[in-house]
């Protein structure tokens, strides 16, 4: 069976501290509030956080496995 694609939903700048979430709706990325799943510490009050001058550094790492390998979770 083909892997399965998996896409991030969250990223963080390691810069300003910025959070943001990825909205199916639109399909774009948009800052995280407080009431988003994920978004805690990073926002306070419902109010975005970070500097929107930031060239922001996203927690892009090479942790991420985009590929989900299906045949080996059969096992």
């Amino acid at each position: 069976m083909a892997p399965t694609l998996r896409t991030p939903t969250e990223r963080t700048c390691e810069r300003c501290g910025r959070t943001e979430v990825w909205d199916d709706e639109t399909g774009t990325w948009r800052v995280a509030e407080e009431t988003d799943e994920g978004a805690g510490a990073d926002s306070t009050d419902g109010r975005p956080v970070g500097s929107p001058y930031c060239i922001h550094e996203w927690d892009i790492n090479g942790a991420f496995v985009p590929f989900e390998d299906v045949d080996a979770a059969e096992v």
